[in-house]
Formats: C-alpha cells, sequence, structure tokens
C-alpha cells in the first residue's frame, strides 16, 4: 500500500507513489513539471511532493495524452499550474478542442478501415498465388 506524506495537513505524493499508480515514469513527471504543467512542493530534503490536486492534474494530462492531444493543448484545457482555469473555463476548452478533434479521428479511422480492407484483399491473393505456386512447384492438381 502507498503510505501518503502529510505535509501542512494535506496528504502528499511522491515521485515513485505517482510513477507507481500512473505507471509512467519518473522523467515525464519532471518533464511535466518543467512545462508547467505540474507543481511540485519540496519536502526538507528536496525531494518533490505533489498535492492531490497535482495528482488530478496529472490524471487529466495523461487521458489527454491518450485522447491525441499534444501537450500545448492539455495546457490549455487545464491552464498552467500556476494558474489553474475555473471548471466552466475548463470545460469551454475541452468542448472546444474535442470538437475540433473528433473530425480527424473520424477521418484516421475511415483512412485504417480502408487500410484494413486492403491488406486483408493483399492476403487473400498471397494465400491464392501461394497454393498455385506449390501446386506447380509439387505437380499437385487443384
Amino acid at each position: 500500500m502507498i503510505q501518503k506524506k502529510k505535509y501542512a495537513g494535506h496528504k502528499l505524493h511522491s515521485i515513485s507513489e505517482l510513477v507507481k499508480e500512473f505507471g509512467i515514469t519518473s522523467r515525464a513527471i519532471r518533464f511535466y513539471e518543467e512545462k508547467g504543467l505540474l507543481l511540485a512542493e519540496r519536502s526538507k530534503g528536496g525531494r518533490r511532493l505533489f498535492s492531490q490536486k497535482q495528482k488530478v492534474r496529472l490524471k487529466l494530462i495523461l487521458r489527454g495524452k491518450r485522447f491525441g492531444l499534444s501537450l500545448d493543448e492539455i495546457a490549455t484545457i487545464i491552464g498552467s499550474a500556476e494558474r489553474e482555469l475555473d471548471p466552466r473555463e475548463q470545460t469551454l476548452r475541452a468542448l472546444f478542442l474535442a470538437e475540433e478533434k473528433l473530425p480527424e479521428i473520424k477521418s484516421r479511422i475511415k483512412e485504417l478501415t480502408q487500410l484494413a480492407d486492403d491488406l486483408e484483399s493483399l492476403v487473400s491473393r498471397l494465400r491464392k498465388g501461394l497454393v498455385k505456386n506449390s501446386q506447380a512447384v509439387f505437380g499437385e492438381q487443384g
């Protein structure tokens, strides 16, 4: 079980706890911090500690990446770690980007479906050619 640190009355999470929970690297977390998407507090020993709010932001960052958003687009939705947006503004920005991304994704699905169909056709033709070639080589009748 992950132990939560208490710091100034709030639960804080170490970078290693977040790495384990989200299955990402500590380098990725530090990168998000460098980009201004996350804000870590520091322990007396200089270790990064993340509040529950920052943990939620990390979850949003990873969800945005899963949806194919760039870090700039994610920052547009959630704001910077130092200047968060209110929930209504976040919702409006997320809606705008989602409406913008949806046609792109549908287009990619259509292209991938066509590619899969073309590949299935090719596999079928190659199998038929393989059967014909093996019959010619081994003198079998089909």
